[in-house]
């Protein structure tokens, strides 16, 4: 294979599509190029047709390729092309604020996570997963609360109300709605267990109270990975959670 750290374990076609992703995201293969065709890539990898079609597929579904009648492309805005902004939206995530008249803003992305992470997640260098951003200003426009959540490949292939946003279609068109998110895991036959860390970002000249939120299945794998900042003056932070 093209990346010679790809973990054997994988399946051939995230092994085939995590090279070809290499090459898209470092420009090798630049935005708006015509990718080499199925038989090529059959050559290249030394799998078969089927295994490539499928990893063109998943490019497809992150946005990174479109197919035409004339072959396959690299998408020419990039992976987060098409994914929505922050959007005014009441406050759904799992977390909550106290302060009076606070507004909320939350999106969906896609897109790469940090390295320190990844393996965490389940994720090869550079491949990109479900993201979730909140944060909560108050009357001023001031930040009281930051949420990040980052989604590993096992709940975006377990929970299919978390894999649906693989497909570019299936982007919210005004708010992403995840209220029910432990509710679908739930569904989905997961068990699910919390590790929570408390600190105090000392760097930050407002001092600032975080969480680190980490949710797993009964078996171990990483489901979600959150982080959460915010002001212990100005908010208090309360949720549901049942395990």
């Amino acid at each position: 294979m093209a990346d010679p750290h790809a973990s054997a374990s994988l399946p051939l076609y995230l092994q085939v599509a995590a090279a070809l992703r290499d090459d898209l995201t470092h420009r090798r293969i630049a935005p708006g190029a015509r990718l080499p065709s199925e038989r090529a890539l059959v050559h290249r990898f030394k799998v078969n047709r089927q295994t490539v079609r499928s990893a063109l597929q998943l490019l497809r579904d992150e946005r990174l390729v479109v197919t035409e009648r004339r072959g396959t492309f690299a998408a020419a805005a990039g992976p987060r092309s098409g994914g929505p902004a922050l959007a005014p939206a009441m406050l759904h995530f799992p977390c909550g604020t106290g302060a009076a008249d606070a507004d909320a803003q939350t999106g969906l992305d896609w897109e790469p996570a940090p390295s320190d992470l990844a393996e965490q997640l389940g994720l090869l260098p550079g491949e990109p997963s479900l993201v979730h951003r909140h944060q909560v200003l108050d009357r001023s426009g001031a930040t009281v609360q930051q949420a990040l959540s980052r989604f590993s490949r096992f709940a975006l292939a377990e929970v299919p109300e978390l894999a649906r946003f693989r497909r570019a279609d299936a982007w919210p068109q005004h708010r992403p709605d995840l209220r029910l998110l432990y509710h679908w895991m739930h569904r989905a036959g997961l068990r699910l267990t919390r590790r929570e860390s408390i600190g105090v970002s000392r760097p930050d000249p407002a001092a600032r109270l975080t969480v680190h939120r980490v949710v797993c299945d009964q078996h171990g794998h990483t489901l979600e990975v959150t982080d959460i900042r915010f002001a212990p003056e100005s908010s208090c932070w309360t949720y549901e959670f049942t395990g």
